[in-house]
């Protein structure tokens, strides 16, 4: 059904990304094309000037080995993509940049805090150009 699917994992999320990315391998079938996104947040400058460039490369190494962990663990054979800036429109920007058909992701369940600000899969929902599966069954 879905050819080009778009697995955004956060991996402060644990097994979230696992049952996910595996969920959108079965869906796809095994000749869909997967990619993974975790989207870092920015730093702002007056922060970043007082990190130590090795400690930014060394951090996104650690999330690139990460991440290619969990592709390896799950046999999808993914492929891995890192960005950085806002969740929601980094994912809806990524989507439209590989054409992906479909969007599989991971949601906590909501709470007061989503009423008022709003989730990351709720803006995915109501702004992406392609179908998106939100899955809650690991939360």
């Amino acid at each position: 059904m879905y050819r080009n699917i778009l697995v955004p994992i956060d991996l402060a999320h644990g097994d979230v990304g696992e049952h996910i990315l595996k969920l959108a391998r079965h869906v796809g079938g095994p000749d869909a094309k997967i990619t993974i996104l975790t989207v870092m947040d920015d730093i702002p400058a007056f922060v970043a000037a007082q990190i130590p460039e090795e400690v930014v490369r060394t951090h996104q190494a650690d999330v690139r080995d990460s991440l290619s962990a969990l592709v390896r663990s799950t046999g999808t054979g993914a492929t891995v993509a890192i960005r950085k800036g806002n969740p929601g429109t980094v994912i809806l920007d990524e989507a439209e940049k590989i054409g992906a058909d479909a969007i599989f992701l991971g949601s906590h369940r909501p709470d007061y805090r989503d009423y008022l600000i709003g989730s990351t899969a709720a803006r995915v929902v109501r702004h992406a150009q392609c179908s998106v599966v939100v899955d809650r069954s690991m939360v």
